[in-house]
């Protein structure tokens, strides 16, 4: 599904930094704009060739950069020193919650912490250009988690 804002505003930055305009980085900003969820450079890879892609390991990876770059991609880091990306595009600000034992990934938004990086932007003498808030813990239930699930198999 071709997203033409996305690809205008890919397009127009590449411009701007007199980067190369290639069909394959288009076609890696497609997939990262559908894939659901979060994902890692090599996953994105991983189903793009599986989808008979024949763009390469390191276009894929230079292009998501440059999509972080723009902002059509927010590049976290969950505390496992793994770089995952999920797209900015059309989607409303949300938080994480990160189980450390299974790294399972919960996506949710509290109105209560709408103001507080504002607040304190403020407070601190900074102007806030965007926020990251990552909540690490354990699965509650431990016959859920993934890590011990599969412990058992």
């Amino acid at each position: 599904m071709k997203n033409e804002k996305a690809e205008e505003i890919f397009r127009k930055f590449l411009k701007e930094g007199n980067n190369r305009i290639t069909p394959e980085r288009f076609e890696v900003l497609e997939y990262a704009l559908e894939y659901e969820g979060h994902f890692g450079a090599d996953d994105l890879f991983i189903l793009m060739k599986s989808s008979k892609s024949r763009v390469s390991r390191a276009t894929v990876y230079n292009t998501l950069e440059l999509l972080v770059q723009c902002e059509l991609l927010s590049k976290r880091n969950f505390g496992d020193n793994i770089s995952r990306y999920e797209s900015n595009f059309k989607r409303q600000q949300h938080d994480h919650l990160i189980c450390v034992e299974c790294g399972e990934i919960v996506e949710f938004t509290d109105t209560r912490l709408l103001n507080i990086p504002e607040s304190i932007c403020k407070d601190l003498g900074f102007e806030l250009d965007s926020y990251s808030f990552n909540i690490f813990a354990r699965c509650k239930n431990r016959k859920n988690c993934k890590k011990h699930s599969n412990e058992k198999k």
